[in-house]
């Protein structure tokens, strides 16, 4: 992943807390990260973690300005070679499925070439809702690619599916995303 280019969004979920260790791992990797936090993501965890973690700033606002040419959205869809939403929350599923950019992160997942990778994270009941189904199998047809979310116990103290994938398995998939394609062997 050395040199590779990733912007990691991160939604309001307590599995907020776990991007931190996702984006060490992505740093240690080689790759720049830029992270783009929605406000419900920072009642879970500060951007102050994130800014120390990738000694880059961290975009909080749609609207605030940052070091990044303006309009941020366009000059950082340019520079990304890949887009990760961990934890990614059903109404980020939601914006995401129906086009909807009300924040930097749902405008950044319009102005990215390519889909995202998506790590959900969510109440059990959330997850299993027919309107998060129908938004995921849309998102699916699209090209965004899906890493969990897995069985385990869950913010509420149930247990279920919804819990955000392990990080490692979320950065594998990172890498696998980024790695250079193959041409088939020709015969």
């Amino acid at each position: 992943m050395k040199g590779r280019h990733i912007l990691l969004g991160v939604s309001g979920s307590v599995a907020a807390c776990k991007a931190a260790e996702l984006m060490t791992q992505l740093v240690r990797a080689g790759a720049e990260v830029v992270v783009i936090m929605t406000d419900g993501a920072q009642r879970f965890v500060t951007p102050v973690t994130f800014e120390a973690l990738s000694r880059r700033p961290v975009i909080t606002s749609l609207w605030k300005r940052t070091q990044f040419q303006e309009p941020a959205h366009v000059t950082l869809a340019e520079w990304t070679d890949l887009l990760v939403i961990a934890p990614a929350t059903a109404n980020v599923l939601g914006k995401l499925a129906h086009g909807l950019a009300d924040d930097m992160l749902s405008c950044m997942a319009l102005a990215v070439p390519r889909p995202p990778l998506i790590a959900p994270a969510m109440n059990v009941n959330m997850y299993n809702h027919p309107a998060v189904q129908d938004n995921i199998r849309l998102l699916k047809r699209r090209g965004c690619v899906f890493v969990g979310p897995v069985e385990g116990r869950l913010a509420s103290g149930r247990v279920g599916l919804g819990r955000m994938a392990d990080v490692k398995d979320i950065a594998k998939a990172v890498e696998t995303a980024l790695a250079p394609r193959r041409r088939a062997a020709r015969r």
